[in-house]
């Protein structure tokens, strides 16, 4: 075929990509939603929805309204009035409405690494049996979990069992099976992986764990909000994860901590300060922790930083997970589809599953350019987000990503590579 000819197929290709994009965007019935967010209304593409989300167009007037009103007006009587529940009443709508999580199981507290370090020193010691002295986890965990179990089997003694995962499949409930057991107190996973979106079988992974007789602690970060869960129906001990990615919390915004209400009767975390104190204001000699799941706060709530994610739980509230899922689902797909088309002649791997189910809300490229790529990429406004060695994450927010904004950063992607 002349190089003529080919031109003439490849634009036919390209323009078809872009009708289907279009003809996607108009049967989304989330497509309403992606105008509350700032900033799509520009030609921006925004491919890392997973690192850190848009923010609400109504989170403008929040936090205005809470400066000029709340901290403003009210002064140190919003402590009374409403602060000091804050991060048990928006922990129970985050249980509701993402988590599938019956109130009285979640808080919003701490970073997402503190709250894992919570977690964990929790489960520890829950597990009333002096031969389990083993922690496992896997190599391709984000590195905070990894750091995290390396410094607290260094404190307490404990043996940490290495699962070898795959990056471009994850952890499988086989593997746990082989990693597990008699001498196993805790499992630390993630469900969706940081690096390639592999997306854990986080129920059948649990009972491998329990039939072990262990307890499983999940990272949340790359699921709430982008996959449907039913932590209690799955029978989850512990859960944590960050707010600022799906949940467009915004830049360091508190993470949250979920236990499994079996749990909470005499659990005890680590870090005893005074707002886990079973009446902060006592101001008593000792430490008496407050009773469920109030324990698991230490110092003074962040509450001007967990003010944004309220928008985006309505939401979610609102459309329901699974259409969020199904959503997120039909995103990845379409990227997958250039890919196909335009990035996979140019050498460039997919470092994801191909199957739809077994990702979460975002794929991993792999090419040897990709770094200083993304450098030229941000300065086109395509804002992936680049992962060592040579991976380009393209995560998708079903919120606020559209099929249109897929097509145009994936094509940017292809005439950087072909340039």
């Amino acid at each position: 075929m002349s190089s003529a000819a080919d031109a003439t197929m490849n634009n036919h290709d390209a323009a078809a990509l872009l009708e289907r994009a279009a003809h996607l965007d108009a049967a989304d019935p989330l497509a309403g939603y992606r105008g509350l967010f700032i900033g799509t209304d520009t030609d921006l593409s925004y491919l890392d929805g997973n690192s850190l989300g848009r923010p609400l167009k109504r989170t403008v007037d929040d936090i205005s309204a809470f400066i000029q009103e709340g901290w403003g007006g009210r002064l140190i009587r919003g402590w009374d009035e409403e602060w000091l529940g804050l991060p048990q009443a928006i922990g129970d709508q985050l249980g509701r409405a993402v988590l599938g999580a019956a109130p009285g199981q979640t808080i919003i507290a701490d970073s997402t690494t503190v709250v894992l370090y919570k977690l964990i020193r929790a489960a520890l010691a829950a597990v009333d049996d002096p031969a389990r002295t083993e922690i496992v986890l896997d190599t391709d965990n984000f590195p905070t979990d990894r750091y995290l179990v390396e410094g607290i089997a260094r404190e307490e003694g404990l043996t940490l069992t290495w699962i070898e995962a795959d990056p471009a499949t994850g952890v499988t409930p086989d593997q746990v099976r082989d990693a597990t057991g008699p001498a196993t107190a805790v499992v630390l996973l993630s469900h969706v992986a940081y690096r390639s979106g592999f997306l854990a079988d986080l129920r059948a992974i649990t009972e491998v764990a329990h039939s072990a007789g262990a307890l499983v602690v999940w990272d949340l970060c790359h699921s709430a909000g982008s996959v449907d869960l039913d932590l209690d129906g799955a029978g989850v001990d512990f859960a944590a994860g960050c707010t600022y990615k799906y949940l467009n919390g915004g830049p360091g915004s508190p993470a949250f901590a979920y236990v499994n209400a079996r749990h909470l009767p005499g659990l005890q975390q680590p870090i005893w300060g005074w707002m886990g104190r079973k009446d902060a204001f006592e101001m008593a000699a000792g430490y008496e922790p407050a009773p469920g799941i109030r324990s698991f706060l230490s110092g003074t709530p962040a509450i001007f930083a967990m003010l944004a994610m309220r928008g985006t739980l309505d939401l979610i509230e609102e459309t329901g997970m699974a259409a969020i899922r199904q959503k997120s689902l039909a995103l990845t797909a379409y990227a997958v589809d250039l890919f196909e088309a335009w990035l996979e002649p140019l050498a460039v791997e997919l470092a994801s599953p191909r199957d739809p189910a077994l990702r979460g809300s975002h794929i991993t490229l792999d090419h040897p350019a990709f770094r200083n790529v993304t450098a030229a990429l941000w300065e086109q406004d395509v804002i992936p987000d680049f992962r060592a060695p040579q991976g380009i994450r393209i995560g998708l927010s079903p919120l606020s990503t559209s099929f249109t904004e897929v097509h145009r950063g994936m094509a940017a992607i292809r005439d950087l590579l072909q340039r």
